[in-house]
């Protein structure tokens, strides 16, 4: 059960509190990336306190968890290199640098960054899988509301 727990936590700890969001996935090669982004402030204190992130409507969060799927089970957390950019809609692109957060069995990466209000960001994620000499690409598109 525990381990249970821990993949689940891995998958979307900081976006438990978020039941109205979509989770996003891109399945590739046996392995899931799961990928959300959202404004700081939908943070609870406690949990942007325990991962030094600070809470600002007009700070953005990517969040990305790499499960490897695993037949008869809720697969398994690993760990991957990951590298993600943001294009606004003017084209101006952004690295956002990403750290690797462990949690018991759970692995996933957060990058935080500055947003506008009514600003669309188009993410590219690129996670290379265990093994595998060319990254995995997963975009999500992203408005954010600060006011």
């Amino acid at each position: 059960m525990r381990k249970v727990l821990s993949i689940l936590l891995g998958a979307g700890l900081l976006l438990a509190w978020l039941g109205a969001l979509a989770e996003n996935a891109t399945v590739v090669d046996g392995y899931t990336i799961h990928h959300n982004a959202l404004t700081t402030d939908m943070l609870p204190k406690d949990v942007a306190r325990a991962y030094h992130i600070q809470r600002s409507k007009n700070r953005g969060m990517l969040n990305v968890s790499v499960i490897k799927q695993e037949a008869g089970t809720m697969g398994k957390s690993v760990p991957v290199k990951v590298r993600a950019f943001a294009a606004n809609l003017n084209g101006q692109t952004r690295t956002i640098p990403m750290r690797e957060i462990r949690e018991d069995d759970a692995i996933y990466y957060i990058g935080d960054f500055r947003v506008n209000n009514e600003e669309t960001l188009n993410f590219t994620i690129e996670v290379w899988l265990p093994g595998q000499k060319k990254p995995a690409v997963a975009k999500l598109s992203q408005e954010f509301f600060t006011s």
